[in-house]
């Protein structure tokens, strides 16, 4: 195998697809890309058998050929050398000697038919979505994913195609996100789908804000994504997501609306002084205002008032402050309501007026 690129067409694609290569391996094959280069095409992949990223860029292929070469390495290499040059490659026996000037690297490699391939994704349907839309609902919503939850159907994200609309849930049992999107995707029935939580921190790194339409193929075990000269596949979690709608508060009758910016500094200072375990903060609403109270063992204060419109007497209720940051983050309204029953109950936090992503947040016991 020989071929030779343009340092930063290389730089593009491995910087990219080494983002799902995992630093601590089971198999040492894992630890490289898939080199491939046909016709007059370089592709690379990577994989940890959980997500698999494949992306092509042109180069001049001398010789055609494949092997898998170290991830990290390559890219570091390929990052250090100056800009603008021309990069070669050789492949001789189990080396591969990459060159650029008068620089020369000779890297270990091991052979294709190591590399694990992907199943082969049985597809049950085809969307077409535009890229922005589908970073919205991303973004709105993956923060509060579990992590390593023993729950393990919480470490990733629910893809609901249901009535014509898409909603994406997240939970970590503490707190749920919801954002959906009235759109008919020409979805055949309706249709839940978890995706891993490598696999939407992956997917909402290849998308940007373009309004053009990308692909995902939607399979019994597999999710992928097509974008350009970029195929994204990821496996999907197998279990049952909790029943999100059930979770969401009914019939809060106390409103508070408040103005998102200032609430939001608030809650950033007054954390300075939280408990670091609990993080958490008491809210005592009355009148038209709201103080935010942060206590910590320290015996150390944080108190900040805010105007707010109430329409009701008073409630004095805690929550982690943390939470409440990340809901507040994903709105983008200037104005919010937080919606209660009482102290006890659940707080769903919206924009005023209300936009396409919910926030639930459970109280905490102070």
């Amino acid at each position: 195998m020989k071929f030779s690129i343009q340092r930063e067409s290389l730089l593009q694609p491995i910087s990219q697809v080494v983002g799902v290569v995992e630093r601590r391996q089971t198999l040492p094959v894992l630890a490289n890309f898939l080199i491939s280069a046909k016709g007059n095409r370089l592709s690379v992949t990577g994989t940890d058998m959980e997500v698999e990223l494949i992306t092509s860029v042109e180069a001049q292929v001398d010789s055609e050929g494949e092997v898998t070469v170290p991830a990290r390495k390559l890219v570091d290499i390929v990052r250090m050398l100056p800009e603008d040059v021309n990069i070669g490659a050789v492949l001789e026996g189990d080396k591969m000697t990459v060159s650029s000037g008068r620089g020369r690297y000779t890297l270990a490699t091991l052979p294709a038919t190591e590399f694990p391939a992907t199943d082969q994704v049985e597809t049950l349907e085809v969307i077409k979505i535009q890229e922005f839309k589908l970073k919205n609902l991303l973004d709105k919503t993956s923060f509060a994913m579990a992590n390593q939850d023993v729950r393990y159907y919480l470490n990733g994200l629910l893809f609901d195609f249901h009535d014509g609309t898409l909603s994406t849930v997240a939970t970590d049992g503490h707190r749920l996100a919801v954002c959906d999107l009235d759109i008919d995707l020409g979805v055949s029935e309706e249709r839940q789908l978890i995706v891993p939580r490598k696999g939407v921190l992956e997917l909402s790194r290849m998308l940007s804000e373009g309004d053009s339409l990308v692909e995902l193929a939607l399979g019994k075990n597999h999710i992928r994504l097509v974008k350009g000269n970029t195929v994204f596949t990821s496996k999907l979690i197998d279990g049952r997501f909790p029943e999100y709608k059930a979770v969401i508060p009914k019939g809060t009758d106390r409103h508070i609306k408040l103005g998102r910016g200032a609430f939001t500094q608030a809650l950033q200072r007054a954390s300075i002084l939280s408990n670091e375990k609990y993080r958490g903060v008491r809210l005592e609403a009355a009148g038209n205002s709201v103080k935010i109270i942060a206590h910590n063992p320290q015996h150390e204060e944080a108190i900040e008032e805010l105007e707010a419109d109430l329409n009701f007497d008073q409630i004095a209720i805690g929550f982690n402050v943390t939470y409440l940051l990340d809901a507040l983050v994903a709105i983008e309204a200037e104005n919010i309501v937080m919606e209660l029953k009482d102290a006890n109950s659940s707080c769903l936090i919206t924009a005023d007026p209300p936009a396409q992503d919910r926030h639930v947040v459970m109280p905490l016991k102070l």
